[in-house]
């Protein structure tokens, strides 16, 4: 078939790659001037299924009500944004903070990020792709009591999906990352999860896209796609500033964006951009970084090396499609990586944002659109796009070819929200 896919991120160019492996004709239309430029470009760097964690978890609303008064929270909600969208999102994200909804929805993530690491090392050894990626594992650091008695629910779940994982003392941290000694009276231990990597997303967009053009993939950029024109029941072409295009099948991975083109179509799509910020900085002292990634829980903050830099990602902003930097937030990334590290020069870190497509309940919407039969959807995969990208465009892909998925895929689908 052929089959456009509109959006050249990492979601985007993962699915172009396995549909052309499929051996059908793809073309990419973006409206940025290449691959990667927005959401992957500058993320936190982890691969990290076993950290595939929904937001919507039990005692969230307390836990957001308290970050109101905090200065530094991870969470920040901008009056002057709320509107029906983001309401309607936080009600549904809300409805998902019970036990029960919480074990189901990190049941699906863990088994998408999971396999799409194991994609992803496939992916690897096939092609030779690097992306300054390392497979070190990851460390969840535990600032107090209370964050190590909670890490026992979630390595139950974590046992449960076979993922790996060990509850180490500060001392068993510090043997994994010496370059947290500094902050050994802050530490209370961590959760190690040995399978999870890391990696520059946009360099492996940018070069997998390289790869994907030689196998016939084209790209077409600065294109707007400003439309999604459909019959009672299919797709029969997408509006652009670069005229009318179609195909056979169309694929929508578009992240945040996603919803305002389905809206016209009468789908509505549960995803709501939620920004989040990162700096990188040159790496100055090798003894005072990590040697892999760690995750502050106090602050969700992440700290990844990428070669010869550190990338530092977090904090979650709702504040709709805006994409202005905000200087409180940069200091709240600065302050996690000085109490834990410091072998970094934040003075000439680069400071990006993005917007993340969230679900409410933090599972990818990974299928077929419902309505329209030949418009599938690749949207919505929060933080862990990066983490999510391999397996979800492979999902995909071998549900367009009608190939039975190597994993259970139906309950990704977005009929989960209406059935």
């Amino acid at each position: 078939m052929k089959i456009i896919v509109m959006g050249a991120g990492v979601i985007g160019v993962t699915t172009a790659w396995y549909l052309a492996e499929q051996g059908h004709e793809v073309e990419v239309v973006d409206r940025q001037p290449g691959v990667g430029l927005e959401t992957s470009f500058a993320n936190a760097g982890q691969v990290s299924p076993g950290y595939s964690t929904p937001w919507a978890m039990p005692g969230l609303p307390l836990k957001a009500a308290r970050w109101m008064f905090e200065k530094h929270a991870p969470l920040v909600v901008r009056a002057a944004a709320v509107n029906g969208a983001m309401l309607r999102f936080m009600t549904q994200l809300l409805a998902n903070c019970t036990h029960h909804a919480y074990d189901i929805n990190k049941g699906r993530m863990l088994r998408v990020a999971e396999y799409s690491r194991d994609c992803l090392a496939e992916l690897r050894q096939s092609t030779g792709i690097a992306y300054d990626d390392g497979q070190k594992g990851l460390i969840q650091l535990f600032r107090t009591d209370k964050q190590m008695e909670h890490a026992y629910e979630d390595m139950r779940l974590l046992e449960e999906s076979g993922v790996a994982h060990e509850l180490l003392d500060v001392e068993d941290v510090l043997s994994h990352e010496p370059g947290l000694a500094g902050a050994r009276q802050i530490l209370k231990g961590g959760l190690r999860l040995p399978g999870d990597e890391s990696g520059d997303a946009y360099l492996f967009t940018k070069r997998l896209a390289a790869l994907a053009a030689e196998k016939g993939v084209t790209f077409r950029f600065r294109t707007e796609i400003e439309a999604i024109e459909a019959a009672s029941d299919a797709i029969y072409g997408i509006r652009t500033s670069a005229g009318r295009l179609t195909a056979d099948a169309y694929v929508l991975a578009l992240g945040s964006y996603s919803p305002r083109l389905l809206k016209p179509i009468e789908l509505t799509l549960p995803v709501y951009p939620v920004k989040g910020y990162s700096l990188t900085a040159p790496i100055t002292d090798e003894s005072g970084v990590p040697t892999s990634t760690v995750n502050d829980e106090t602050y969700k903050v992440a700290m990844t090396r990428l070669g010869d830099r550190i990338r530092i990602g977090g904090t979650a902003e709702l504040t709709g499609w805006r994409l202005k930097l905000s200087q409180d937030r940069r200091e709240t990334l600065e302050l996690s990586f000085r109490e834990m590290f410091g072998g970094a020069d934040l003075s000439r870190a680069s400071y990006w944002t993005g917007l993340r497509p969230c679900t409410p309940d933090g599972t990818p919407v990974v299928g077929p659109s419902g309505r329209y039969g030949n418009l599938w959807l690749n949207t919505g995969h929060g933080t862990l796009g990066w983490t999510m990208a391999c397996g979800s465009g492979r999902i995909l892909a071998d549900r367009i070819s009608g190939k039975r998925t190597d994993i259970p895929s139906l309950d990704l689908s977005l009929d989960r929200y209406t059935s």
